[in-house]
């Protein structure tokens, strides 16, 4: 039998130390990061698979984990990249940073069983018991009902900050004045393209543009953003845009599938019949959910803000980093904010940013950790999101070992840890190999 369902002779389940709330990138690397310290560790998730944004998303290409020539994110996501090499799921000439999702599914269930992470697939969550300022338990929905996991620890790496919000800790969402996200895209691959006759992006972006002033595409985005994959003949298309939904809500959820699907439609009949190299194209699949880029955020301990990634900013708490532009999908229709850092500039990503204001047992890893809606739009990649999942999973894992509230966990200690783990932390003031000077 299961632990978390297993208990004690009085009644009481027995707990978890550390209880991992979502299965995508950041949640992998929680729950890996948090095993690996010794600590019983179950991860939740509510698809059959692993891999969130990266497979049931079909985000199937890391954006940037490099400063200039440095790589600034190893640890368990250089690890997965290792695995993807050995598997034949990663990298092509023409995509140097793309993956097969298959791939990628097993990859990241290899690493959790190697770890010893408990698995509960087909789980989703739906509720918390809190006391106090702790979370007690999460409740989950599954084939069995509604059923109650107990934990000491808790990380959430829902995406959405499910877990924070249940437990009425405080969010946030959207941008200031309206409140709106960042739109939603279905993304979509073809097969059987002529790759050498396909015309370059700003060619294939005028053929679209022309297609929507005729009126044969309704789409909200201004370009096509495609993707070569690790297959020869195979495009991943990012280009549907749904706007003015809520990710937070099923109905809007539901309206967004259902436009993004329009939308692949539309673009496909465009490829076939417009696009040179696209005439025998066929479509292939589209994401299994909507791929959704903002919905709420926590408010941490601190908040890392617009000028603190344009300007490098290191902490001394520093637990990723991160290299990725300012990149804000226009929440209301056309158009793309983009803003560069300096050429081979990084920013840190404190600790503080993990931890929900009052929380006495729960972190944050992943896309809703402590931001504005500018800085958001940065931190959401998949190499950063799976870097703070690794320092949450630290971070939890020790307040466990420890018994201790995360408000008296030295960051130092968590750096010391994550070091210890491959992670690459650069040069905070006052961090030393072995922790904190």
């Amino acid at each position: 039998m299961s632990r978390e369902f297993q208990q004690k002779s009085d009644g009481r389940q027995l707990p978890y130390e550390v209880v991992v709330a979502g299965g995508g990138p950041a949640g992998i690397a929680a729950a890996v990061a948090s095993a690996r310290n010794g600590t019983e560790t179950l991860l939740i998730e509510r698809h059959g698979f692993l891999g969130g944004t990266a497979t049931a998303g079909m985000v199937a290409i890391f954006m940037t984990y490099r400063a200039g020539e440095e790589q600034i994110i190893h640890g368990v996501f250089q690890e997965l990249i290792d695995r993807l090499t050995e598997l034949g799921g990663w990298g092509s000439p023409k995509a140097p940073t793309a993956f097969d999702p298959e791939a990628m599914k097993f990859a990241m269930q290899e690493m959790c069983e190697e770890a010893g992470v408990r698995l509960l697939l087909h789980s989703a969550l739906c509720g918390v018991r809190r006391a106090g300022n702790g979370v007690q338990a999460v409740q989950v929905a599954n084939k069995a009902g509604v059923q109650e996991i107990v934990g000491e620890h808790f990380v959430d790496a829902t995406g959405d900050a499910d877990l924070t919000h249940f437990a009425g800790f405080p969010t946030e969402k959207g941008r200031r004045g309206d409140g709106l996200t960042q739109p939603m895209t279905l993304l979509f691959r073809v097969g059987g393209v002529e790759e050498e006759r396909m015309p370059n992006r700003a060619e294939m972006t005028a053929l679209y543009e022309q297609a929507k002033r005729e009126g044969r595409v309704q789409n909200p985005r201004e370009d096509v953003l495609l993707f070569h994959t690790p297959r020869p003949g195979e495009i991943l298309f990012n280009t549907t845009r749904v706007v003015k939904r809520d990710g937070t809500k099923a109905e809007d959820l539901t309206e967004a599938e259902l436009e993004g699907r329009r939308q692949v439609w539309q673009m496909v009949q465009f490829l076939r019949t417009e696009v040179p190299g696209f005439e025998r194209c066929f479509l292939m699949d589209t994401a299994s959910q909507i791929g959704v880029r903002e919905t709420r955020r926590i408010i941490g301990d601190y908040v890392l803000t617009e000028q603190d990634i344009l300007g490098g900013r290191k902490f001394e708490d520093v637990v990723a980093r991160g290299s990725y532009c300012i990149d804000i999908h226009n929440p209301a229709g056309a158009g793309t904010v983009l803003k560069q850092l300096p050429p081979g500039a990084s920013y840190d990503i404190p600790f503080r940013c993990l931890h929900p204001v009052g929380a006495d047992n729960l972190l944050v890893g992943g896309r809703p950790i402590s931001t504005t809606h500018e800085a958001h739009s940065s931190t959401r990649i998949m190499p950063i999101c799976m870097a703070t999942g690794q320092a949450a999973g630290v971070a939890a894992s020790i307040c466990a070992m420890q018994g201790i509230r995360v408000g008296e966990l030295d960051p130092g200690t968590v750096q010391s840890n994550l070091l210890s783990q491959g992670a690459n932390l650069g040069s905070p003031a006052g961090v030393r190999e072995g922790g904190v000077a």
